[in-house]
C-alpha cells in the first residue's frame, strides 16, 4: 500500500504551477496543519497570509472540534477535515479511539494530499498534524514543521524524523531534531506587537493580567487576593485584568468593592493595545504568549499551566526567566501575597523592568512568517526539481 500510494502521487505530481525566470516558485498549493488550540492555529494563519500575499494557494487540514474550524474560515482560507483525537492526558477509552481513528485519518489525509497536490506541507504540531504529516511523507511531499516551545510536543518529536526542516524558537528544543534540519526562525506574531514602543515609567504601575481568552481561575484568585495588599501598602497599581467570561461577574463585583484602580474585563478585544498600555504582564507561558511578550518587549511574571503537555509551558518560562526576561512563579505557589511581593519588588526597580523588557525583545522574530514561507518555497522547488533563484 505504501509503494502504491507513493507511485500514484509521484505520477500526478507533474505540477500545474509555473516557475518564473531564474527558478522562483509561483502560485503553488501549500497544505498547513496543526491544531486544537489557538497556539497552533494563529501562527499557521500568519504563515498562510504570507503565502497568499506571495501569490500561493494555502489550504488547511484540521478537525471540526479544534480552533482551526472557527479561525481558519474567518480568514477565507479553504479547510478540509479529518477525524482524530488526542493522546496526551486522556483516558484509555480516548486513547483507544484515537489509535483506531488514526489509519482512517491518514487515508483521508492522503486523499486530500492527492487531490490538491501541495508543493509542501507546513505543520505546527498538535494531534491533528499526525495524519497529515504521515500522509505527506507517504506521498513524498516535503514537510516543514515549526516547534514553538522549548519542549517539543509529541507530534513534532515524531514528525521530526519525517520532516525536511524543523523551525524552532528556543535553543532548548534543538537536541530533539537533527542538526542539519534546524533553523531558528521564531514564531510568527501579529505585526502590531512589534510596533509597540517601550513604555516610560510613571507614578503608577499598569499591570495586565491575562489567563488567555477563557481566563485562569488561579490567576483570578491570586489577583483578587492581592488588591487589598497593594492598597494597604500604598503601592500604586492600575489593573487591566482579563478574567474570562465564567468568572467575570464575581471578579467584576469584587474589583468594584476593592477600590483598586483599573478594570476587569471578560475578554481583551485588542491585546496589542493592552500591551502598549501596561508596564508588566502576568500570564501563562504558552508559546503564543511568550512570542507576543518578546515581540512587544514586555517584562512579565510567568505562571506556567501545570497540566500542559510535556510541561512545555514550564520549559518556556524557564527559558525566559534564565534570560532575565521574566519572573517565574509556579502555579502551586501563586497566591495573592506572592503576587503582591513580586510586583511590589519590580515596581521599586523600574530599571529592572526595562532590562527585562530588553531581554524579552531578544527572543523576537519579526521576520518569522516571511522566512518560513521562503523555506517552504525552497523545499517545494527542491521537490519539484527546480533550481532556487
Amino acid at each position: 500500500m505504501k509503494v502504491r500510494i507513493r507511485q500514484s502521487y509521484k505520477q500526478k505530481k507533474a505540477a500545474p504551477a509555473a516557475a518564473a525566470p531564474g527558478g522562483a516558485v509561483h502560485k503553488l498549493p501549500f497544505l498547513l496543519t496543526g491544531g486544537g488550540t489557538g497556539g497552533h492555529v494563529i501562527p499557521a494563519i500568519a504563515v498562510a497570509r504570507e503565502l497568499r500575499r506571495r501569490g500561493h494557494q494555502p489550504f488547511f487540514v484540521g478537525t471540526k472540534e479544534g480552533m482551526e474550524s472557527k479561525l481558519v474560515p474567518r480568514e477565507s482560507f479553504p479547510i478540509e477535515y479529518v477525524e482524530i483525537g488526542g493522546l496526551k492526558r486522556v483516558g484509555w477509552k480516548q486513547t483507544l479511539r484515537t489509535l483506531l481513528q488514526f489509519p482512517l485519518a491518514v487515508w483521508k489525509a492522503a486523499r486530500i494530499v492527492k487531490k490538491h497536490q501541495p508543493a509542501a506541507v507546513f505543520s505546527m504540531g498538535g494531534y491533528v498534524a499526525g495524519p497529515a504529516t504521515v500522509a505527506a511523507w507517504l506521498l513524498r511531499c516535503p514537510i516543514v514543521l515549526m516547534e514553538p516551545n522549548a519542549m517539543p510536543g509529541m507530534a513534532n518529536r515524531h514528525a521530526g524524523r519525517l520532516a525536511s526542516r524543523a523551525l524552532l524558537s528556543f535553543d532548548e528544543a534543538k537536541p530533539y531534531f537533527a542538526e542539519r534540519k534546524v533553523e531558528m526562525t521564531g514564531l510568527p506574531v501579529r505585526s502590531e506587537f512589534f510596533d509597540i514602543s517601550p513604555k516610560a515609567p510613571g507614578h503608577e504601575l499598569t499591570v495586565l493580567v491575562t489567563g488567555g481568552s477563557r481566563g485562569s481561575r488561579r490567576l483570578n484568585e491570586a489577583g483578587k487576593a492581592s488588591w487589598a495588599l497593594f492598597l494597604k501598602e500604598q503601592v500604586h497599581v492600575r489593573w487591566i485584568h482579563q478574567s474570562g467570561s465564567q468568572d467575570y461577574d464575581e471578579m467584576s463585583a469584587a474589583f468594584s468593592a476593592s477600590g483598586a484602580a483599573g478594570e476587569v474585563v471578560p475578554f481583551v478585544d485588542n491585546m496589542p493595545r493592552a500591551f502598549s498600555q501596561c508596564d508588566l504582564v502576568v500570564c501563562r507561558s504558552g508559546a503564543g504568549a511568550v512570542a507576543e511578550l518578546a515581540a512587544a518587549g514586555k517584562p512579565s511574571i510567568l505562571v506556567p499551566f501545570p497540566y500542559a503537555a510535556d510541561q512545555h509551558q514550564l520549559k518556556n518560562a524557564e527559558a525566559m526567566s534564565k534570560a532575565g526576561a521574566a519572573r517565574l512563579i509556579l502555579d502551586r505557589e501563586l497566591t495573592g501575597e506572592e503576587l503582591f511581593h513580586t510586583i511590589r519588588d519590580l515596581a521599586r526597580q523600574p530599571g529592572q523592568l526595562q532590562e527585562m523588557g530588553a531581554a524579552a525583545r531578544k527572543f523576537a522574530a519579526p521576520a518569522a512568517a516571511k522566512r518560513t514561507v521562503e523555506i517552504l518555497e525552497e523545499e517545494a522547488a527542491r521537490a519539484l526539481g527546480w533550481k532556487a533563484s
